[in-house]
Formats: C-alpha cells, structure tokens, sequence
C-alpha cells in the first residue's frame, strides 16, 4: 500500500518538475562549466558569460564588439520605439548576423537599431544586449 501510494505521488510530481524547465537561453556559467542553450541546442565553448536583467546573455568585450560591428556597415534599422533589452525585433526588414565566436555569445545574432549595435536571441528576436 506504501509503495502505491509513493508511486501515485512521484507520478503527480513528476508533470510539475518537467514544466519548471526554464524555456530562456541557458548561458554559461563564471566557473567555466559548459551549458546548453535548449534555443539552438547546442553547447556554447569558450569564455564565461554573465546575465544581463532580462536574463539573456552578454558581450565580453563591449567596446571591442562595438567597433567590429560598425566595421561590418550593417544597415541600420529605424525603430519607432525606445531600444531596450527585452524588446521583439521584427523578422523582416532588419539584417540579423552571427555574433563571432571570440566575442563568447555564439548562437546569437546582433544588428544595428537607431544607430545603436544589439545583441538578439535569434529565435525571439529579443534584444538581450545593446552595445554602448
């Protein structure tokens, strides 16, 4: 009866610990421990990133990135709205490139928004970073 009952109760358990899984990108963690990121499904090597506010994922080196970026001469694109990190870009009309693997966020893409370089989540297209 014991038995039945510890089994009844790990089966109502077990639905609630699945749905807890966090759907946001997983990011490395400061001790250097590789993460996956379920997004891209890939194992994000290289150096240790750190979380912004909205949850996502930050540039290593910021001045250096923002000078790669504006060597690239993406087109900047005109938002009628404030730029901040946790904004949806759209899919259409913005030019979205890879981040390279030195600047430690691969998987993610940046663009340029109001003249300001972005980092995005490239499956929601939410702004997780921009570069001052």
């Amino acid at each position: 009866m014991m038995k039945r009952l510890a089994f009844a109760a790990a089966l109502a358990v077990l639905p609630a610990t699945v749905f807890a899984q966090s759907s946001g990108p997983a990011i490395r963690d400061p001790a250097g421990g590789a993460t996956r990121d379920p997004a891209l499904g890939v194992v994000a090597p290289g150096p240790a990133l750190t979380r912004d506010p909205a949850g996502g994922s930050m540039i290593d080196d910021t001045p250096r990135f923002r000078t790669y970026v504006m060597e690239q001469r993406v087109p900047s694109y005109g938002y009628q709205q404030p730029v901040a990190v946790g904004v949806i870009l759209p899919e259409e009309g913005v030019v979205y490139r890879e981040v390279p693997a030195g600047y430690g966020a691969q998987g993610y893409r940046y663009t340029v928004v109001n003249d300001r370089a972005v980092v995005v989540e490239p499956r929601t297209r939410r702004i997780v970073q921009i570069i001052n």
